[in-house]
């Protein structure tokens, strides 16, 4: 999965230059809970619903909500911040 282009999808304005693919990896393991991360990792790989709740063992009504909630957390300012290289 390419998360710099995962990111870049769901973010409405960025001030900066992403960091290294495997540095946003552990900024998204760190910020998100492991099933936010779970399924969001499983949503930009394009799995579906039924795949996606075999991983993270809950319903499709709170997949959904932990997919919004992901999406959410990456526009925050202080999550951008770590996601953005000041090199």
């Amino acid at each position: 999965m390419n998360y710099t282009e995962a990111v870049l999808k769901h973010i409405d304005k960025l001030v900066g230059v992403l960091r290294p693919e495997d540095e946003i990896k552990d900024v998204l393991k760190r910020k998100f809970t492991k099933k936010e991360f779970k399924t969001f990792v499983a949503f930009e790989e394009g799995k579906s619903l039924e795949e996606i709740q075999e991983i993270v063992k809950d319903d499709e009504e709170r997949i959904q909500k932990l997919y919004k909630s992901a999406c959410k957390k990456i526009n925050q300012e202080l999550f951008k911040q770590e996601l953005v290289s000041f090199d």
